[in-house]
């Protein structure tokens, strides 16, 4: 079975935004306690569904 070969350049990166999400919340993160953590959860939650 054969793979397509790409070559041509992305307009966007998933991963590497994907990594950059997660690197900026672990370090909003780092010094919360676990019910901070969740009331951080929540409310970036319900940004995200009114957006």
């Amino acid at each position: 079975m054969r793979t397509k070969n790409n070559n041509a350049e992305k307009e966007f990166d998933t991963v590497k935004t994907f990594r950059q999400i997660k690197e900026k919340m672990s370090l909003e993160m780092s010094k919360m306690s676990f019910e901070e953590i969740k009331e951080y959860l929540k409310k970036r939650s319900r940004k995200l569904q009114q957006e």
